[in-house]
């Protein structure tokens, strides 16, 4: 992963990061010598959210497949939530 520092930002702005991301999907900005962010297209973005969405739809089918969702209304829920 490429990495840029906070001082290339303050120094030469945006324009820093959009050359960065033209060679990679995703740029380190790298604050007091530590990766401290990480930066990306909005491209890249919304396919990583998409992966985690399907990550997540995929958990909450394993989990009703193998019977670990209640059915309860939601005072139901509230009240096995109050008493845990």
């Amino acid at each position: 992963m490429s990495v840029i520092t906070a001082n290339d930002i303050k120094r030469r702005g945006v324009a820093c990061i959009a050359e960065s991301l033209a060679h990679a999907p995703e740029v380190a900005i790298s604050v007091r010598g530590k990766e401290t962010y990480v930066v990306m297209n909005m491209e890249q973005y919304q396919h990583l959210r998409a992966c985690e969405l399907e990550a997540a739809l995929l958990e909450a089918r394993k989990d009703r497949a193998e019977g670990r969702i209640a059915h309860r209304t939601v005072e139901e829920h509230i009240k096995a939530l109050n008493d845990e």
